[in-house]
This record gives structure tokens, sequence and C-alpha cells, in this order.
């Protein structure tokens, strides 16, 4: 199983290495994080909408990806509007519902910021195949090549989890024990997959250990992972989206860290 299908591996960054875009979209992420304004939000976001369509995605496959992100953003920023800190004029105050001037505007940087860290994080790894990024972050990054071997194991694990719940469903349903008792159903059906799984986690362990994943001393690999031009560039792509958002808001006079004293 991998992150994508292969239609989806076309265009100009499918081939950068994962490490990279693991990079451009911490880069974009962490000064959003640390600030709650409209203007440094809506900078990013525009700025990475230009940038989109040269990832490579066509645009049903762009919204077949981002839907999730559509749908999450604006139910974040209707649930600040509704029970965020209110101030300046209020509009609407019914019970716990307060609608007021500074909750529409915190509502509304909360919406375009949840856009602005989540649209290219999922652009940039819906191209991304796990096996690449084990490589990458265990030749790259350095990481412990145990560590990395281990959670590439567990990720291609998740296919056979889903194929176990649908069989499980079906045997069950074919028991007739599947018609009623939802919860019930549900709860049994966990238990069952849980013992699977550790089952199947216990066999994978013993079968790695006897092909020497967990040998002391440096690995050798099937593939190298490499980092060049192309990578440094898309890193420095999400560095200036990430200065320019932040430029914007603080000569807008608009920043607002979130994170700092007080």
């Amino acid at each position: 199983m991998t992150l994508l299908d292969s239609r989806a591996r076309v265009g100009a960054v499918a081939e950068i290495n994962p490490v990279a875009k693991l990079g451009a979209a911490a880069l974009i992420a962490v000064p959003l994080v640390f600030t709650l304004d409209v203007v440094s939000a809506a900078v990013a976001l525009a700025l990475e909408l230009v940038l989109i369509p040269f990832a490579g995605l066509g645009w049903r496959e762009f919204w077949a990806r981002t839907w999730p992100v559509w749908l999450a953003a604006p139910l974040t920023g209707v649930t600040i509007a509704l029970y965020g800190q209110a101030s300046g004029q209020v509009y609407v105050e019914w019970l716990a519902v307060r609608v007021s001037e500074g909750s529409l505007l915190l509502a509304a940087a909360t919406t375009l910021r949840v856009l602005a860290i989540a649209l290219p994080s999922v652009v940039l790894f819906v191209t991304v195949d796990p096996t690449d990024l084990a490589d990458g972050l265990a030749q790259v990054l350095k990481l412990p090549a145990r560590f990395v071997l281990g959670a590439l194991a567990g990720l291609r694990m998740v296919g056979l989890f889903l194929d176990d719940w649908r069989a499980l469903e079906l045997a069950r349903r074919a028991r007739g024990v599947a018609d009623r008792g939802r919860i019930r159903r549900f709860v049994g059906m966990a238990f069952a997959l849980l013992v699977l799984s550790i089952r199947r986690g216990a066999k994978l362990a013993t079968a790695m250990e006897a092909r020497g994943f967990g040998a002391p001393g440096p690995r050798t690999w099937a593939r190298e992972s490499r980092f060049g031009a192309r990578e440094f560039l898309l890193l420095a792509i999400g560095a200036a989206i990430a200065a320019v958002a932040v430029g914007a808001a603080i000569a807008a006079g608009t920043w607002n860290l979130i994170l700092g004293p007080g």
C-alpha cells in the first residue's frame, strides 16, 4: 500500500525527497502556529494557491484529496465565532453563544490559518511513498534505522487492518450476529482486530529480527535517498512564504503572538 495512487505521481514535486516536503510544510506551519491574525494566514494561503497548480495534481484530484480540509476549516471558524472570546460590539447573545466583532475576526483568522497550514501539507504529502519517506528519514535526517523501519512496517500494515475489518464484518454477517446491537458489534470487532494485530505484529517482529533488521552497526540501503538542488529550492519556497506572511502581518500591525508572555 502507498499513500497515493499512481496517477498522482506526476508533476514538479512528485520526485522531490519527502524530507524536503516535510521541511517545507514545517517552515510554513510553524510561524502560523505562533500567531493568530487574518493577514499572515491570508497572505500565506494566497501564495500557496498560486503555487499549488505546479504540484502536478489535477483539479479533480486536488478537490478529492483536500475536501476534508475545506470542510473542517469553516466548521472550526463557526465554533470560534459562536463560543470564542468576545470583544468589541456584540451582535448576538444567547445562553453560551456570544457573537461579537472580536469573535468573528478570530473565526476568520482561525479558518484561514487552518487552510494555510493543512493545504500545503496535504498537497505535498499526497505524492509521498512510505518507502521513500523511510529512506529519507534514515539517510538524510539520520534517524535510527530500527525506529524508521519499524514505523514503515507499521504503516504498511494499515491496508491489512482495513482488509481484516471487512473480513470480520462479512464473517459476522454470514453467522447472523451482525444484524443488531451496533455498539456491541463494534466492540467485539475491535477486540478481534486487536488480537489479530498483536499476533501479526509479533510475527512481523520475529521475521524482521530474523532478517537482521535489528542488527547493530550501520545499515546499507537498497535505494539512495538524494537531497539536492530541487529539495533546497522547495525549502526556500516554504521559507519565503512564511517570511512574506509574517512580514505582511507585522507591516499591517496585525501580528498577534499567541505564545508570548501574558
